[in-house]
Order: C-alpha cells, then sequence, then structure tokens
C-alpha cells in the first residue's frame, strides 16, 4: 500500500501508550492496534482529528504517502 501509517512512531516520540491514547480518543484499544500495525483499510476524519488531537500533531505526522519502492518513517 502506498499510504504508511506511522502511528506507533508518533506514540513512541510523545511516550504514550495505546491505553491511554484509548482513554484520550474514546477509540477502542482493539481499533487503535489495528491502525497501529498499519492494518486498516479507511480511518474517518473524526478519528484521525481525535488521535491527532490527543497526540499533538499533524495528520501528516501519521499518514505518509511514498510510492511502493520507498519507506519513509
Amino acid at each position: 500500500m502506498s499510504i504508511v501509517i506511522n502511528l506507533d512512531v508518533v506514540m513512541a516520540k510523545r511516550k504514550m501508550s495505546l491505553n491511554k491514547l484509548s482513554e484520550l480518543t474514546n477509540i477502542t484499544l482493539s481499533n487503535l492496534s489495528i491502525m497501529k500495525q498499519g492494518k486498516i483499510k479507511a480511518v474517518r476524519l473524526s478519528t484521525l482529528e481525535a488521535i491527532c488531537k490527543a497526540l499533538n500533531c499533524q495528520p501528516g505526522d501519521i499518514l505518509v504517502y511514498c510510492s511502493d519502492h520507498e519507506y519513509i518513517i
């Protein structure tokens, strides 16, 4: 897939656990885990907004486009 999800990287930089992010966003642990693993097919803008608010980041910090031949963190 050409969209890479760097949620785990952003969480690590902020020293935030999945449990804490779940508490702050009211998003279930299972949904956050699926997103963190990069296995999601779609994400609601309201979900992305809640995550960005909790992590104090921009959507581009979490979602990165790269061609099939490159990988950017």
